[in-house]
């Protein structure tokens, strides 16, 4: 498995609250379970005291996506910098799972599980492959939704630094919504332009009075 899969719990888990609508999905032990993926051995040690512990991570994680978002590098680096002290990960090299086509093990780096409790595993988990992708790609790769109210946590993968989406929903309903205010914007000006040319009509058809 590669390092910069792990990104992707950050994102999981920073997204998992909508704060522009109210929203919380982490409200009980199965949606803290559920944020482990196919990881069942390691969401089995999941309880009820995770759901509070979650959620101060999460707003330490979202806390990184908003500074990188905000073109503070230093902070964002320093707050995941501070994750990563407090969560320290045990790399492993392993083969399991994956085969080449004599057999052989492809070896590669993994993560292993924190042993203390769930919240440390993921979060462990999460800062790591966020500091992965964040030295890899950049901080500027961090980025928080355009589209009001989403503000979403996405990762940059495109060649060309250009995403400002979390997603396809996301931007087309930004496009809508650009596309729309153009318009309007393009009536109240020819609405102005005829007012003041029947303006002009009127002033001067009283001059030649």
């Amino acid at each position: 498995m590669e390092l910069a899969y792990y990104s992707d719990y950050a994102v999981r888990l920073v997204n998992s609250e909508e704060p522009a609508r109210g929203k919380d999905a982490l409200t009980s032990v199965e949606a803290v379970r559920d944020l482990f993926g196919g990881n069942s051995s390691a969401a089995r040690r999941a309880t009820d005291a995770d759901v509070t512990r979650f959620r101060g991570v999460r707003a330490r994680l979202r806390a990184v996506f908003e500074a990188a978002d905000g073109g503070d590098e230093t902070l964002a680096v320093d707050l995941l910098n501070s994750l990563l002290l407090e969560f320290p990960v045990s790399p492993q090299i392993s083969g399991h799972d994956f085969r080449d086509d004599n057999g052989r093990p492809l070896w590669h780096m993994h993560l292993a599980d924190h042993p203390s409790n769930a919240t440390a595993g993921y979060a462990a988990t999460a800062a790591m492959g966020l500091a992965f992708h964040l030295t890899e790609y950049g901080v500027d790769r961090l980025g928080l939704c355009e589209a009001a109210p989403c503000r979403n946590a996405y990762l940059d993968t495109s060649t060309n630094r250009s995403r400002r989406y979390c997603s396809d929903r996301c931007a087309t309903r930004a496009n809508v919504a650009a596309y729309r205010a153009r318009k309007r914007l393009e009536a109240d000006r020819s609405e102005s332009t005829g007012l003041a040319a029947d303006s002009s009509q009127r002033a001067t058809a009283n001059g030649e009075r």
